[in-house]
């Protein structure tokens, strides 16, 4: 799920390299490392199937926030960020989170409270904006 929404939704103002390096992040098995490494995921169900996802690192980076197409709209984003965020201010987090932001996704997380660091940048054909959310 999270691949192909990231193909469908994010990579499209990508490089080449910057998509296949983004999607190279995104794989079943990156993320698996990602959890043995210490990142935290949650994950939305509905009738057995994954239907939203999201990841912290370093209980305070918010790495991945997915919601499938069928499941938009509904407030789920807004839940799986807040589930993880709460438990981010249990383990510690003093109430500062960033998230880097495809251009796509910034309105989403400007709804969520996060506000612009700068310009978007782009490294290794990645484009993104830095952003921070201030408790």
């Amino acid at each position: 799920m999270v691949s192909v929404l990231a193909e469908k939704f994010i990579t499209p103002c990508f490089t080449d390299e910057g998509r296949d390096n983004l999607l190279d992040t995104m794989t079943t098995a990156a993320i698996a490392k990602y959890i043995r490494s210490g990142y935290r995921y949650h994950v939305a169900e509905d009738e057995d199937e994954i239907v939203g996802i999201v990841g912290i690192r370093e209980n305070s980076h918010l790495y991945h926030l997915f919601v499938a197409e069928s499941h938009q709209g509904r407030g789920l984003a807004k839940a799986l960020w807040k589930k993880a965020m709460d438990e981010s201010l249990r383990r510690g987090n003093p109430g500062e989170f960033t998230v880097s932001s495809s251009l796509n996704a910034q309105p989403v997380y400007e709804h969520l409270g996060f506000v612009a660091q700068s310009n978007p940048i782009t490294k290794h054909g990645v484009t993104y904006t830095p952003m921070k959310l201030e408790i």
